[in-house]
């Protein structure tokens, strides 16, 4: 098995040609109160971002893979690391899939787990982190299985076209540092 592979995912580096799936998957509104965007992205901007995309996350602070299918190659998502701290050894999480014809089939665990890994035995980082709205029970459940613990509440936190929302932040540490 590949470092970055799972059972039916790879993840992989970004490529040239992601050019028009970043571009229709960060101008989806449905999606920015979870990414925190407020304005659409330019397809000079995101050449530009895939352009910068080869730097080390110890330069860039940032690593973003392409969550792709094993048996046909096809991209179904993104996942993230951000605000990569060197000093604490920490990072954020983020996972996505586009498509609702791919959620609730394993693929996001897949993604985490081999995420995981990997931020762990290869990166050698202490802790990894996400931020959940309070009502996404989904992501929650998502990465309490992969043993985050809620460890606070940031009371409304979000603000989004229903009011203000709560959310969590939940933490793993790396057992074995």
């Amino acid at each position: 098995m590949q470092i970055l592979e799972n059972n039916s995912i790879r993840l992989r580096a970004l490529e040239p040609e992601d050019l028009k799936l970043l571009y229709q998957w960060e101008n989806n509104s449905d999606i920015w109160e979870v990414s925190h965007c407020q304005k659409p992205f330019s397809l000079f901007v995101l050449k530009q971002y895939l352009e910068n995309s080869h730097q080390d996350i110890y330069e860039s602070k940032q690593l973003r893979l392409v969550i792709e299918l094993k048996e046909n190659n096809e991209a179904i998502g993104l996942i993230d690391l951000f605000d990569f701290d060197p000093f604490h050894n920490r990072a954020g999480i983020g996972v996505l899939l586009h498509d609702k014809m791919h959620r609730q089939k394993g693929y996001a665990s897949e993604a985490l787990e081999t995420l995981i890994e990997y931020c762990f035995k290869s990166l050698q980082i202490h802790q990894l982190y996400c931020n959940i709205t309070t009502c996404n029970q989904a992501s929650i459940d998502l990465f309490c299985s992969k043993n985050f613990e809620i460890t606070g509440t940031k009371k409304q936190w979000i603000k989004s076209q229903d009011g203000w929302k709560d959310e969590y932040l939940l933490q793993l540490i790396n057992p074995k540092l």
